[in-house]
């Protein structure tokens, strides 16, 4: 039976995408769901599955060519049909070949996230010839957001390490071979080919879409700045040299300050992280696109901090998990967020898109750098609820073991710099959000109160803000009903 491979879904407003790679040729077998291969968007890439297990037909569209979504891809000979599969696929693979007498097993990219398509693989926990048990960690991808830990998916001897470290894979690469028995024996060669397998740079070469139209328009790829992973050149890279003014590139070619030979000797040159880099690249972008403006309040927390003495033993043996300030602060922020929405909206083009609910982004600080997990409809949820959730996604964020999909989709963030000793800051807005709450730590104070001075527990709050959107009353109305409702936790409950 043949089955139709049609360009799926891509996205809203997305209309057509180019063929990046295949991964697999006419004649090859396939399982179900296994990739066939590999689409771009101007966002995005997409892969494409194979919808029922047989043998790959005939490739219609190309790599390089581009096409409409529900296009035919490729035909598959379903059933019975995947039986003429095994001599060109042992010709695919000739460094299996000494494995004949032992299975060996592909170690692919796992899943990393929606919308992650690259990854690089930091490090290899094994070596080449060394012995794995299943499910055995074998090395350890870095991603745009979180760091992946890679299992063997059977027991027997690491053969070959096709992605070494340093090395950046797309979503569906191969990253090493696993032979079991006699297939143990393959081990030397693959030790020799892990080398050529870096020296050919093939998993961090340009997107063919890329390739193609520099050669359709005579464009030399050292002109071109690659904003891909490692530098890989994109498409829409290509187009921005071709209509870049021709001086343009100059200003990369500049070298940093240079050091003294006497200090050279004692410099360290460290790669950024990939979530380094992303932390970099979106602070800048959030400088660069938003109108941000930041603006102060202190709050009392007296009465919060003798609420929570009081009830903090007899929280904790009810629900499970300590009572801390972030409960109250979330749902102070939800309280004031009601009463000024556009704090919890976002700027699309020429739209204001107004969030009728609170996804809470809680900033938390990692080894690895800044992560903001997000607390979804933190409006309808309790006091125990929120202290549960912030608890196991920090716990998780600082394990490395948040996936994107908790990362995603926060209205308004919260972040918490006085956990660290910070007096006052003006926090970064999280884009696309248009505000984030900036806490700090809480100081012993004298305080005029009704004609006394009296010492009381101060916070300073910083409130940034999206002047595109969120006027300057709005913010300042936002921040006094925050302080309004710790200073008297009472109006939390009254909805005041």
């Amino acid at each position: 039976m043949s089955v139709e491979i049609r360009v799926p879904t891509l996205g809203e407003s997305v209309t057509e995408a180019t063929v990046a790679t295949w991964f697999k040729q006419p004649g090859d077998t396939v399982a179900v769901d296994e990739m066939l291969c590999e689409l771009e968007t101007d966002k995005v890439t997409v892969e494409v599955p194979s919808p029922a297990a047989g043998t790959l037909g005939d490739i219609i569209a190309k790599e390089g060519d581009t096409v409409g979504v529900d296009a035919l891809l490729a035909t598959l000979n379903a059933g019975d049909g995947a039986a003429a599969a095994p001599a060109p696929k042992a010709e695919a693979a000739p460094a299996a070949a000494p494995a004949s007498s032992g299975s060996s097993v592909d170690v692919m990219v796992p899943t990393l996230g929606e919308s992650v398509t690259e990854a690089t693989v930091a490090t290899w926990f094994k070596a080449v010839g060394d012995t794995v048990a299943q499910d055995e960690m074998l090395c350890e991808l870095e991603t745009d957001k979180v760091s992946v830990e890679v299992p063997s998916p059977a027991a027997g001897v690491l053969t070959e390490i096709v992605a070494v470290e340093g090395t950046t894979v797309d979503a569906s690469a191969k990253l090493a071979v696993i032979s079991s028995g006699a297939g143990a024996s393959a081990a030397a060669p693959a030790a020799a080919a892990a080398p050529a397998a870096a020296s050919t740079g093939k998993d961090v070469e340009n997107a063919p879409s890329a390739t193609k139209l520099m050669a359709e328009h005579g464009v030399d790829a050292s002109s071109v700045t690659g904003t891909g992973k490692d530098g890989r050149i994109m498409k829409d890279d290509v187009l921005k040299a071709m209509a870049a003014p021709k001086a343009a590139p100059a200003p990369a070619a500049a070298p940093r300050a240079p050091s003294a030979p006497s200090d050279a000797a004692r410099e360290e040159r460290v790669k950024m992280t990939k979530l380094r880099q992303t932390i970099a690249r979106r602070l800048k972008e959030s400088q660069n696109t938003a109108a941000m403006l930041t603006t102060y309040n202190e709050v009392d927390m007296t009465e919060v901090m003798a609420l929570r003495n009081q009830y903090k033993d007899e929280f904790e043996k009810k629900h499970g998990v300590r009572l801390g300030f972030m409960s109250f602060f979330t749902k102070a922020c939800v309280h004031a967020l009601k009463e000024v929405p556009e704090v919890n909206a976002e700027i699309d083009g020429t739209d204001v898109v107004y969030k009728n609910y609170v996804n809470m982004g809680v900033a938390a600080g990692t080894p690895q750098g800044l992560v903001v997990p997000v607390i979804r409809d933190a409006d309808a949820m309790s006091f125990a609820e929120i202290e549960k959730a912030i608890s196991e996604k920090g716990r998780r964020a600082r394990d490395g073991k948040l996936s994107m999909a908790e990362m995603q989709g926060g209205t308004f963030t919260i972040s918490n710099g006085g956990v660290y000793g910070s007096l006052m800051s003006s926090p970064i807005l999280n884009p696309p959000q248009s505000g984030i709450l900036g806490m700090h730590k809480i100081q012993d104070r004298p305080m005029a109160i009704n004609g006394q001075v009296v010492i009381r527990p101060m916070m300073y709050l910083a409130l940034s803000y999206d002047h595109r959107i969120v006027d300057g009353k709005g913010a300042v109305t936002f921040l006094v009903r925050v302080k309004e409702a710790l200073e008297d936790p009472r109006r939390l409950l009254m909805d005041l």
